[in-house]
């Protein structure tokens, strides 16, 4: 699979993939982006998605393992840098499947995110796999 260019912000937001994370780390640093892959293949349950996101993403202390605390800790300029980052959800078909309703409110986060960078002129990428 192609992976688009980074570096062009209007398009960043959430997108499926199918590839391998190195191509997405490669593109990131290219495009001078912070780069994270969280892999959901042991995620059971809303407690263990928090803790694959937190662990995965480096996300700040003051991240409370709950929707709210995670659609705040995202639009952090802080946590974001400042040009960007990019973000690769790997394994997250059976999260998905066992999860829809948490799989839901977790994709409108990260679109909301990307769309609230985006405005910003700064790259925020998801690639769900």
């Amino acid at each position: 699979m192609k992976v688009p260019d980074l570096a062009v912000v209007d398009e960043a937001g959430v997108h499926p993939w199918k590839g391998t994370t190195d191509l997405l780390k490669s593109a990131a640093a290219h495009a001078h982006l912070k780069f994270g892959s969280v892999d959901l293949a042991h995620a059971k349950d809303r407690a263990t998605l928090f803790n694959e996101l937190d662990r995965a993403l480096k996300l700040p202390e003051h991240f409370g393992n709950n929707w709210d605390a995670l659609a705040d800790v995202l639009e952090d300029r802080e946590w974001l840098g400042k040009t960007g980052r990019a973000v690769a959800i790997v394994h997250s078909a059976g999260y998905r499947k066992e999860h829809p309703t948490d799989w839901k409110t977790l994709e409108d986060i990260l679109a909301e995110a990307a769309e609230f960078w985006k405005e910003r002129h700064v790259a925020f990428w998801v690639f769900v796999g």
